[in-house]
Order: C-alpha cells, then sequence, then structure tokens
C-alpha cells in the first residue's frame, strides 16, 4: 500500500487557471503517475509515503551542498531495498518528496506537461529506492532514448 500524505489546502477546491498549481494539485498529479506504475514493481513500494513541499527544508539544502532551494525536485529518503535485510526492524518510513517550487520553475523552463515533470521526478525518486544510483538512471533514460 503506497500513503500519500497532502500536506495543506482543501482538496474539494477547484483549480484556478488564475493560480499556479497548488501541493494539493502536485500530490494529485503524484498520485496519478503512482497508480499507473506496473503492479510488479507497486508491490514492491510497501509503505512509501509520497509527500508534496514548497521546497527542501533547510538541513537538506545544507547536507546536500544545495547552492538554492530550487536545485532539488525530489527526494527518496529512506533505506533503499537494496541495502536491507529479511531481519532488518525499520526505524522509519521511506518517502518520497516533490518539491512544488523547484517543479514549477522546471516545467515553466522546459514547456513539457506538469504531469509529465511529476511523472518523472517520482519514478527517479522510486528507483532511489529500488537501490539505483543517479547514474544507473541516467543511462536507462538513455537507453529509452535511443529505441
Amino acid at each position: 500500500m503506497i500513503i500519500v500524505k497532502f500536506m495543506t489546502g482543501n482538496r474539494t477546491r477547484p483549480r484556478d487557471a488564475d493560480r499556479p498549481p497548488s501541493l494539493d494539485d502536485l500530490a494529485r498529479l503524484g498520485e496519478a503517475a503512482l497508480a499507473v506504475i506496473p503492479e510488479p514493481l507497486r508491490m514492491h513500494l510497501g509503505g512509501l509515503v509520497l509527500r508534496v513541499d514548497d521546497f527542501p527544508d533547510e538541513d537538506v539544502c545544507r547536507d546536500m551542498s544545495l547552492r538554492s532551494p530550487f536545485d532539488l525536485l525530489g527526494l527518496y529518503v529512506g533505506r533503499d531495498l537494496a541495502h536491507r535485510s529479511v531481519t532488518d526492524v525499520p526505524d522509519d518510513v521511506d518517502m518520497v518528496f516533490l518539491y512544488r517550487r523547484p517543479i514549477l520553475d522546471y516545467w515553466v523552463e522546459t514547456g513539457e506537461s506538469l504531469a509529465h515533470v511529476v511523472r518523472h521526478v517520482l519514478i527517479h525518486e522510486i528507483g532511489h529506492h529500488f537501490g539505483f544510483s543517479d547514474e544507473d538512471m541516467d543511462a536507462i533514460e538513455r537507453a529509452g532514448e535511443a529505441d
């Protein structure tokens, strides 16, 4: 089961064309992207929590040596499946963070659909859950582009 946390806002309010997508709007896009992940992969996501925040917090920015909080679109926090043992006792939940403001900036800069950007960031962070490095995922993406 995948747990999706909606951190703020009223989920019943319709999206106005005059305002930027909200935290809830991005959470819904993330939830939709999770729903189409193939079941053989989705079954390994366990209690993964999806959280949408405006920006990474100060600790994350410092720990990752970010020049700006806009430099990070998403983050996986947890112990990846490649480094777990059946005898491990989880000490915290695995989480994927999506950062709204950096994602919106990237969306505007690239002209890609917002759903595509959210899906891409989410799949990238889920790749970390499975134990893939950034280099592994870049190679997989390049191979997919060559097809």
